[in-house]
């Protein structure tokens, strides 16, 4: 399995299509290798639900984000690449900090990608949250 895009170009790649997430609290690739990515998704005040813990739906985007990243990296600047299914599993309350997905491809098919992802807060990075299995449909 080999990388069709760089971690910069990845990264460009976000911010061009996705203007609104760009700033100071901007998702971060942080490693990309074969089969293999991790971001970070910096902590902000909408990412806390009621008991002081990290809210399913940022979870869920960082988790998907993982995913799409890892995705691009293989299959190149192919942004109608979609989610077609993600089965997740809430493992431990999320401490507040900021967000880091690892995603993992399992199978890059000619027409849909099927991938593993962990996520881990920054505040306590050595218990797992939340683990999803998931795929994305290739476009056309």
């Amino acid at each position: 399995m080999e990388l069709t895009l760089s971690l910069e170009q990845v990264q460009t790649l976000l911010r061009n299509a996705f203007p609104a997430s760009a700033g100071s609290a901007a998702m971060v690739v942080e490693a990309l290798e074969p089969g293999c990515a991790r971001i970070r998704l910096p902590f902000q005040k909408w990412m806390v639900r009621p008991g002081q813990v990290l809210s399913g739906p940022s979870m869920m985007t960082a988790i998907d984000t993982a995913m799409y990243v890892v995705v691009l990296a293989h299959i190149g600047e192919q942004m109608m690449a979609v989610t077609t299914d993600m089965n997740l599993h809430f493992v431990n309350k999320g401490a507040l900090g900021d967000l880091i997905a690892e995603a993992r491809i399992l199978k890059l098919g000619r027409r849909l990608i099927v991938m593993e992802a962990k996520l881990f807060s920054s505040a306590d990075p050595d218990r797992l949250v939340m683990h999803a299995t998931g795929s994305y449909a290739r476009p056309g």
